[in-house]
C-alpha cells in the first residue's frame, strides 16, 4: 500500500491516540482473561465491532462462554447490561417496551431492556421472525418506537446476539434483513485443552461473578470517542478498490475466477462493503497502526462475509461453508 499520504500529515498526537487506545485495548483483554479463557479471536473481533459501532451475532454450542464473555465486556466499560432470552412466546413488546394506563397516574410508558449499553440478544433463532424483526429499529436506528413516542436509545447501543448452530427443533432461520444489520458474525470454536484445565479451576460454577474483580478499563463515554476516532484511520484508494473488488467477487464470482461461486445465490450488499471498510479500519487500530493495509481487509473478510453470502440450493444441499467460499476469493482477487 502506498502510505505516502498517510506519512505526509502524521501527527504525534495522532500517533500518541493510537498509543493510548493500544495500552486500553491490552487491559480489556486481561480483564476479559479472568472469566473468559482462550477464545482470543472471538474478545479480539468483539472489541473490533464495538468500536467500529457494530452489531455481532455469535455462534456457538451452549456453555461454551458467550453470556460470559458480553457480561464481562459490559462489567469493565462501565455499561448498563441487559439480557433478553429469546423464547417462541417472547412478544415485541417484552422487548422494547409498553405504554400502559395506571389509575390516578394515567398513562405511561415502561421501556423494555432494549434500553442499555450493552444488550445480550440470547438464542435469538428461537422467536418468530415478528419478534426477532423488533430489533431492526433499534439496531439500525439507534432508537425504539413504543407506542406513538419514539425514545433514542443510550449511547453507545451495542447489541450481541448468540445463536446454537446444532439444534433445529424449535428454532427460525434469521431474517435476511436483519441478519444484514450485523457488522460480524463471530464463530465461537470449543478451547483448546490447555484452556479448558483452566476453565475447570476458574468457572461460574465454583465463582461468582463478582468474585472476579473485574477492573473498569473504560467509561461509555472513552467508548463513543474511541469511535469517533476509528473512523480518522487512513485508508487509500487501493485499499478502498480492493474491498469493492472481493465484494464484487461475491456477486459476479465468475469475472475472479472463483469456482465455488456456483454455490451463491446472493453476494454482499454495498453494507457489506461499509462493513469491510470500517472493520478494517477498527482492525489496524488493534494492530497499532494508524492506517489500514490489505491484510487488515483479508483478516476482517471472513467476521464481516460469512453471513452475507447466501447460498443456493445446491449449496445448501452440498453443505458448503462460506468461509470456503471466502477463502477462495481472497485467493483470487488481486491485491492492488
Amino acid at each position: 500500500m502506498d502510505i505516502d499520504n498517510y506519512n505526509a500529515v502524521r501527527d504525534p498526537a495522532f500517533e500518541a491516540k493510537i498509543n493510548f487506545y493500544q495500552g486500553k485495548f491490552d487491559e480489556i483483554r486481561r480483564e476479559i482473561g479472568k472469566t473468559v479463557i482462550g477464545q482470543h479471536d472471538v474478545i479480539n473481533g468483539l472489541i473490533e465491532a464495538l468500536i467500529a459501532n457494530g452489531h455481532t451475532l455469535v455462534e456457538g454450542i451452549p456453555g461454551i462462554g458467550k453470556t460470559l464473555l458480553v457480561k464481562t465486556m459490559a462489567k469493565i466499560t462501565g455499561c448498563a447490561f441487559s439480557r433478553i432470552q429469546f423464547t417462541p412466546d417472547l412478544l415485541p413488546t417484552d422487548i422494547v417496551g409498553v405504554t400502559t394506563y395506571e389509575e390516578g397516574r394515567g398513562f405511561f410508558t415502561v421501556k423494555g431492556p432494549i434500553f442499555a449499553n450493552f444488550v445480550l440478544a440470547d438464542e435469538i433463532n428461537r422467536s418468530p421472525p415478528k419478534v426477532q424483526s423488533a430489533l431492526l429499529e433499534s439496531m439500525q436506528e439507534k432508537q425504539a418506537t413504543i407506542g406513538k413516542e419514539t425514545f433514542r436509545l443510550p449511547n453507545p447501543f451495542f447489541v450481541m446476539a448468540t445463536q446454537n448452530p446444532i439444534e433445529n427443533l424449535g428454532t427460525y432461520k434469521l431474517p435476511e434483513a436483519q441478519v444484514d444489520r450485523f457488522l460480524y458474525k463471530l464463530v465461537m470454536t470449543y478451547p483448546e485443552p490447555e484452556d479448558e484445565v483452566q476453565v475447570l479451576r476458574t468457572n461460574m460454577t465454583i465463582f461468582n461473578f463478582e468474585n472476579y474483580d473485574l477492573q473498569r478499563v473504560l467509561t461509555p463515554d472513552e467508548i463513543v470517542r474511541a469511535q469517533d476516532f476509528v473512523k480518522k484511520i487512513y485508508t487509500d484508494k487501493k485499499i478502498e478498490n480492493y474491498i469493492i473488488q472481493i465484494v464484487e467477487a461475491t456477486r459476479k464470482p465468475a469475472k475472479y475466477d472463483v469456482k465455488s461461486g456456483k454455490y451463491i445465490d446472493n453476494g454482499g450488499s454495498p453494507r457489506a462493503s461499509i462493513a469491510l471498510y470500517i472493520a478494517s479500519k477498527a482492525h489496524a487500530l488493534l494492530k497499532g497502526r494508524g492506517y489500514v493495509i490489505a491484510n487488515d481487509v483479508k483478516e476482517v473478510a471472513y467476521n464481516c462475509l460469512r453471513h452475507r453470502i447466501l447460498l443456493n440450493f445446491e449449496g445448501e444441499a452440498e453443505s458448503v461453508k462460506t468461509d470456503d467460499i471466502i477463502k477462495e476469493i481472497l485467493e483470487k482477487v488481486p491485491i492492488l
